[in-house]
């Protein structure tokens, strides 16, 4: 979709909807029809971010090619990449300070390991922490999570780099682009918890956990005292 384009109002594309569903009252289809202009509206907006998140200026190069403990031995930032020409990188909490991993970031990291295959074919994708590598073995194979490859930071230099400049423990999404042997920084999430509006739980914009997206579209929404968990009879003990 080009700017020039001449966009039908969303209000008269909504109008052609034709669904009904069995004893609705017209209350409800009005209701429906006022949500379906803003669905419209709300695919448009996405349909926009995400042709300006591809045409941002090259990132600044690496300022050096960071080293991580691989699952079998010692590698860098640029071996990840294999043979494709783009990185994504999802940095856990998950730190030595941590009895456990995040459930947070184990409820991303499922959905993540089930779309994995796909995402594949297209780019590179690993899993970085601040812990030793043998414990995210450990974690791996509890979740398993076959189709992630994990990486320890164990230096720490990628995590003040790219994610806390103060070492938090605090998560992130970096995606990195190779182009003529230089690797640069593409884009990364800067949504932090100052941004989040009144009442809401801070968080990224898209969300990269499916987990919310669907329970948006439940009667109960996401709620206010809920969260994912490690372990869910535990939870219940």
């Amino acid at each position: 979709m080009t700017n020039t384009q001449m966009l039908a109002p969303a209000q008269q594309l909504a109008e052609t909807n034709k669904v009904h569903f069995p004893n609705e009252s017209a209350t409800y289809r009005k209701a429906r029809n006022a949500l379906l202009i803003e669905e419209i509206e709300l695919r448009r907006h996405i349909e926009r971010v995400a042709p300006q998140r591809r045409a941002l200026p090259p990132g600044g190069e690496i300022p050096r090619d960071f080293e991580f403990v691989f699952e079998q031995s010692p590698g860098r930032l640029s071996e990840l990449f294999g043979n494709k020409s783009t990185l994504m990188v999802y940095s856990m909490m998950c730190g030595r300070q941590r009895k456990a991993p995040c459930p947070m970031c184990t409820s991303f990291l499922s959905s993540w390991n089930g779309t994995a295959v796909n995402l594949r074919q297209r780019v590179a994708m690993a899993v970085t922490a601040r812990s030793p590598i043998e414990r995210l073995i450990e974690y791996k194979k509890q979740r398993d999570f076959a189709n992630l490859s994990f990486v320890s930071d164990m230096s720490g230099d990628y995590t003040r780099t790219y994610v806390s400049p103060e070492d938090a423990d605090v998560p992130g999404f970096s995606v990195f682009s190779r182009r003529d042997g230089i690797i640069r920084h593409f884009s990364s999430g800067e949504m932090s918890a100052s941004m989040a509006d009144p009442r809401q739980d801070p968080r990224g914009g898209p969300d990269p956990d499916p987990l919310w997206l669907m329970l948006d579209w439940t009667p109960e929404g996401r709620g206010t005292d809920w969260y994912p968990q490690l372990d869910y009879e535990q939870a219940r003990r």
